[in-house]
């Protein structure tokens, strides 16, 4: 994998070592980080992404050593070191040096990962109920891209790779569809397109708050509302947004199968076309 990296103000490739045993960020998962993409000549969003590493950042308690502007241009600079048109993960990230329990805000660090990762090709995935649900903002840090976040969605992954399926279904705390183990998750039904309201137990999604309002300014309704797992076991079609993988399409759920629709295929094309438009 070639990878780059921007740590104490120059870049570095390869693996570098930035965190020891007393570092906060490893012993106590101070971590946050924000992933973005490049691919094909473009990086959809990446403002919003820069924008709310700095949010998640402020929401852990620790103190930005830049604005969401300065590290958008230091993801470009990064950029540049890799070929035209290489498929790449963006992750700037930022964690606490020093603290106990408590980070301590002046011992922020700064990170930008740029890495090789191509795009996952669209040919579906299949998912299953986990166990494990999603915390509520009064008991984790739900409101940031925080890495401590990470191993529940972990286990439920593990949960669904155990029992022979691709991702995890998580349900909030009332027992209501919150979304996949690595990302958001929609269904269809009639032609109209539903998605979980993010009710504080998992991220607003950038990519699904994109994919909401590209498909509703191509006029199909979406709903974000209260869903429950049944509704999914009787969905025309189901698909996830994020921003590892962008759109793709569920083609199993629980014993059954499914293939990609019209309303996953318009909402992919969309963000395409958008993405090559804002360049």
């Amino acid at each position: 994998m070639t990878a780059w990296h921007y740590v104490d103000d120059r870049w570095v490739d390869g693996n570098p070592k930035i965190m020891g045993p007393l570092s906060h960020g490893a012993w106590l998962a101070s971590t946050v980080f924000d992933g973005a993409r490049a691919f094909e000549g473009v990086t959809p969003d990446l403002d919003r992404h820069c924008e709310r590493l700095v949010e998640s950042a402020r929401i852990m308690g620790l103190r930005p050593l830049f604005s969401a502007g300065e590290t958008m241009e230091l993801c470009r600079e990064g950029l540049t070191r890799f070929p035209s048109g290489t498929e790449l993960y963006i992750k700037p990230m930022y964690w606490a040096e020093d603290g106990f329990v408590a980070p301590e805000p002046d011992s922020t660090r700064f990170c930008l990962s740029i890495n090789e990762s191509p795009l996952p090709e669209p040919n579906g995935f299949s998912i299953t109920l986990s166990p494990f649900r999603r915390p509520s903002l009064e008991s984790a840090p739900t409101n940031a891209k925080a890495a401590c976040l990470y191993p529940n969605c972990g286990r439920a992954l593990s949960f669904a790779i155990d029992k022979g399926y691709d991702n995890a279904v998580l349900l909030d705390g009332l027992g209501n569809v919150a979304e996949l183990a690595t990302a958001n998750l929609w269904m269809v039904k009639d032609g109209i397109a539903h998605t979980p309201y993010p009710n504080g137990t998992f991220l607003n999604g950038v990519t699904r708050q994109r994919t909401i309002w590209l498909l509703r300014r191509a006029g199909i309704t979406v709903h974000e509302r209260t869903i429950r797992f049944d509704e999914f076991l009787g969905a025309d079609e189901i698909f996830s947004t994020g921003n590892y993988a962008k759109v793709l399409p569920v083609t199993r759920i629980e014993g059954r199968d499914l293939q990609p629709g019209p309303i996953y295929a318009r909402a992919r094309a969309l963000y395409w076309e958008w993405a090559h438009e804002m360049g």
